[in-house]
């Protein structure tokens, strides 16, 4: 049996795949108009991925470039799995491969599947200045890869990058944006507080609400109504 057969082999009902379009966004007009949802869970998919986990990227070509979201799923998986297990060479081969099909990582999920696992992993010994590119892109998704990549800096305690691409994003216009750049803030802020503050201090009234509300999160509750008052001021 193919991983494609597979895959459709576990499709769910169809109450399940409207419920996933709905929260997915998958409607006319919306972020991820077209979307296909078979309707496995994250379980199913990770099963899969598991069984399949040594599948050349040739064959993965054809998961990541597929219209059913699963599979696209299925082969990031996959690639974050193989990425720390792999030799210099092969990492560099799977960073080439995502940028080359980066069209298949078009959603949140897909992103944060990817991102801070491989992208970040391979891109925090090497030259970060995809990163920047992706930040001033029209792609919704390629600015997302560009904050969420730095996922992997900011475990490090590499903070410099994350506060570069979030000033860049502060005035984007797209909630998702908003809500992975407040939420990188705030895991600066676990590693760090006082840099989130030195950042939020001078940028905070530019930010987004929703940005803001994600950054200050884990605030003391007397901080975080300060800082929301200075949103209204």
């Amino acid at each position: 049996m193919t991983i494609q057969k597979e895959i459709k082999k576990l499709q769910g009902s169809k109450r399940d795949m409207a419920t996933l379009n709905k929260f997915f966004k998958t409607g006319p007009g919306e972020y991820a108009e077209g979307d296909i949802f078979y309707g496995l869970t994250v379980g199913q998919s990770r099963a899969i991925a598991k069984t399949y986990k040594d599948l050349p990227l040739v064959e993965l070509k054809s998961l990541i470039s597929s219209p059913i979201h699963e599979e696209r799923l299925i082969s990031l998986i996959i690639l974050s799995e193989r990425f720390p297990k792999a030799d210099e060479d092969e990492r560099a081969e799977i960073f080439k491969f995502l940028i080359k099909y980066r069209k298949g990582i078009n959603h949140w999920d897909l992103v944060d599947t990817i991102a801070p696992a491989v992208l970040g992993a391979y891109l925090y010994e090497n030259d970060r200045s995809i990163l920047y590119e992706y930040a001033h892109s029209k792609n919704l998704w390629e600015r997302r890869i560009a904050i969420m990549s730095t996922f992997y800096f900011l475990r490090q305690k590499d903070f410099a990058d994350t506060l570069k691409i979030a000033k860049i994003l502060l005035q984007d216009e797209h909630d998702l944006i908003h809500k992975a750049v407040g939420w990188m803030l705030r895991e600066i802020g676990k590693r760090d507080p006082k840099t989130e503050k030195i950042f939020l201090d001078k940028h905070a009234r530019k930010m987004p609400r929703t940005m803001l509300r994600y950054a200050i999160e884990k605030f003391p509750e007397k901080e975080r109504q300060r800082y929301l008052k200075t949103k209204r001021e």
